[in-house]
């Protein structure tokens, strides 16, 4: 969320500097005041969730981005089963619609849009990739803690 704030904000910087022709019937200047500010609430919404994650000093996910990927199969096959009650179905229904926010043709803000237009959809595939990649993480080391010996991993 830091990183995807201070881009909304570079944007909106860069906006004010090099941008004359209007944006979607909004002046540059409306549109670059609006996105910096903005960026910088969401990257500061990230420091702040990045430094409660850090003070629950809980067990954190595991593994590679590769590992990670070749666990979400059976995370969801887990899932699927029952076997796997850590994962609330609330966050799979979020990801159902942020694929369904993605491939779909209607967008919050239009693609016409230059820079903004695109951001809303960069902002929910951030979310989900991350999201993803979280939950994989956390699956391999509930796997991991579970001494799931038919897969051959061995509990630490």
């Amino acid at each position: 969320m830091v990183v995807f704030g201070s881009f909304i904000s570079l944007s909106g910087l860069l906006i004010l500097l090099f941008r004359n022709a209007p944006m979607g019937g909004l002046s540059p200047a409306v549109v670059g005041w609006v996105l910096i500010p903005l960026g910088l609430v969401f990257a500061g919404l990230g420091v702040l969730r990045n430094r409660r994650k850090r003070a629950q000093n809980g067990p954190g996910p595991v593994g590679n981005p590769i590992a990670r990927l070749k666990a979400l199969p059976r995370l969801w096959k887990t899932w699927r089963g029952g076997k796997y009650p850590e994962l609330p179905r609330s966050q799979v229904m979020m990801w159902a619609v942020a694929l369904l926010y993605l491939v779909s043709p209607i967008d919050v803000l239009p693609e016409f849009l230059p820079v903004i237009g695109v951001t809303d959809d960069a902002g929910v595939l951030v979310w989900l990739l991350s999201s993803l990649s979280v939950a994989s993480g956390s699956y391999l080391r509930w796997e991991k803690d579970h001494r799931d010996t038919g897969r051959g991993i061995e509990a630490p």
